[in-house]
């Protein structure tokens, strides 16, 4: 078995090649976040949360590829991803909204209040084929300095959201989570998977991922249900393969899940990870985000496709 990974099953066995090694790509960031490829730039961003920056790493340069400030200020970027289009998407803690950043560079804002109430700090996002944008808003980004601004909480919970891609309303998708968190869709959008780092602050509190239906409309939820507890640490960031298994944050490093929530394998990582994204020309190199570093490592698997 490779120092870099734990085979708990035979079927991660397979997943990553024997001779590919966990490399570390940049350190030097405070709390690496939220990355994001794009293909058509061969570059991949990310967010140094309290730095207040956004990065970007691409694969020209010295040893493993070069980073430079992609945004800075950034209003405490967290969450970033791509719409059908393209365009890039971002949670920012700083302003308490989502934004998205235009082909011209103007900033367009998404979502910053619901029911007339600022909201918490959104903190990670996905796009669905139709258009939706889902996001989610737990207060980490409003409890301290460290990752925003402090302020008092508004709402009067910590919801997973929709906005509607036609008017743009934004609507409460899930409301029971004690600190929702990472967000993704199966690869035919027929599951939705949320994760609930609540035990962050409290050891009583979750460290799982659940996982919905998601109705006809492409919309209603249903089925709720645990589909995996993470530990060591708790379930940030997550992506999932073009087969349906989750590539999830922990303690230890990478969780890889089958689609029906088994635990097969483990990429080990020397730092504690916050949230992974697949990239590369073939999206077979997955790159992971520790606290102070990028790391990636390539995988006999691809990523479901991000514009």
């Amino acid at each position: 078995m490779s120092a870099d990974r734990e085979i708990l099953d035979e079927r991660f066995a397979g997943l990553v090649p024997g001779n590919s090694a966990l490399e570390q790509l940049w350190t030097g960031a405070r709390w690496c976040e939220g990355p994001v490829y794009f293909g058509d730039g061969d570059y991949l961003l990310f967010s140094d949360i309290p730095n207040n920056r956004m990065l970007r790493w691409t694969p020209d340069g010295p040893a493993n590829g070069q980073v430079g400030v992609f945004r800075a200020p950034s209003d405490y970027t967290n969450g970033n991803t791509r719409d059908r289009e393209g365009r890039l998407v971002s949670c920012q803690h700083g302003l308490r909204r989502v934004i998205r950043t235009e082909v011209d560079g103007a900033i367009t804002v998404i979502a910053d209040s619901y029911n007339g109430k600022p909201l918490n700090s959104p903190n990670d996002v996905i796009v669905k084929s139709d258009g939706s944008i889902w996001f989610t808003d737990p207060p980490y980004g409003i409890l301290s300095d460290y990752e925003g601004h402090k302020s008092p909480i508004e709402q009067d919970g910590c919801y997973v959201y929709r906005v509607d891609p036609g008017t743009g309303a934004v609507e409460i998708a899930v409301d029971d989570f004690v600190k929702p968190n990472g967000l993704a869709f199966s690869p035919d959008e027929s599951i939705f998977y949320v994760a609930d780092s609540a035990v962050s602050h409290n050891p009583n509190d979750p460290r799982h991922i659940r996982a919905f239906d998601v109705g006809s409309d492409g919309k209603t939820l249903g089925n709720d249900r645990v589909f995996a507890v993470v530990e060591p640490g708790l379930p940030d960031g997550f992506r999932l393969d073009t087969a349906g298994r989750i590539w999830c944050s922990a303690a230890d490093g990478v969780h890889c899940y089958t689609p029906e929530g088994h635990l097969i394998g483990k990429i080990l990582v020397p730092e504690v990870v916050a949230n992974v994204c697949f990239g590369g020309p073939k999206r077979n190199r997955l790159f992971i985000c520790g606290t102070t570093s990028l790391y990636a490592i390539y995988t006999h698997i691809n990523g479901c496709a991000v514009p």
